[in-house]
């Protein structure tokens, strides 16, 4: 495989072994991999080359896996898949919250990690529709969305950071604004399966994706629940 083609994964974790072994792992299925131990080293390899999708442990020395993926978040959509040693619930629900794309409770098969990076992958770069061939972007309520740059700009003009999930949530929703879409259509859409009766997933993404166009939660105008059916975004929409 030609390497300017092989997507590039930057794995941080403060275990060398690990660190080993998945470059080892992930440059046999293909990948172009740069292992890290911490934040500061990511800050530098990601300024030297960016990265396709990040793998980052939730327990690191100094500014732990949230705490990076939250500020990651700020400023990149790249996606991110979090390592947790505890598997627990609570810690899945955090990641997803700051923004990660999805997670993998250690001890796991380095195959499973191959199988995650590959999905998430495939849903950064797939569109959720036909219709966003035909179309470049959306202007709602002092908003706009462009799909091609993959940029948000809120009504004052400046760029609002999405992470992977939040960019293709928006998009469908905008894709069929003022209609009520279920959310196993989001989850199947998104995340390509049906969704889990008790899964959050869809709930924090819509949620973050509020906060992000300072949507109030309690009372929303934009995106608005429809019990016992979905969510749907209401507002006048131009399109380009």
């Amino acid at each position: 495989m030609n390497q300017t083609h092989r997507p590039h994964i930057v794995v941080v974790d403060d275990d060398q072994q690990i660190r080993e072994l998945l470059s080892q792992v992930l440059d046999q299925y293909g990948f172009s991999t740069r292992a890290v131990a911490d934040g500061r080293e990511l800050t530098r390899a990601l300024a030297e080359q960016p990265a396709d999708l990040i793998v980052l442990d939730l327990m690191l020395p100094g500014d732990d896996g949230l705490s990076i993926c939250r500020e990651l978040r700020t400023r990149s959509a790249t996606p991110v898949i979090m390592l947790t040693a505890r598997g627990e619930s609570v810690d899945r629900v955090v990641g997803l919250e700051v923004g990660a794309d999805d997670y993998v409770a250690k001890p796991f098969d380095p195959r499973e990690l191959v199988a995650r990076i590959r999905t998430v992958l495939r849903r950064a770069s797939a569109t959720p529709g036909a219709q966003s061939t035909r179309l470049r972007g959306w202007s709602f309520d002092g908003w706009s969305f462009d799909a091609v740059r993959r940029e948000l700009r809120d009504p004052e003009g400046a760029i609002v950071a999405l992470s992977s999930l939040e960019f293709r949530l928006l998009e469908l929703l905008l894709q069929h604004a003022n209609q009520v879409l279920t959310r196993d259509r989001i989850m199947e859409a998104t995340a390509g399966r049906p969704a889990d009766p008790f899964e959050r997933r869809i709930d924090i993404a819509i949620s973050r994706l509020r906060a992000r166009l300072r949507d109030d939660g309690r009372e929303p105008r934009l995106i608005k629940t429809v019990r016992n059916r979905g969510y749907v975004l209401t507002a006048e929409i131009s399109t380009s």
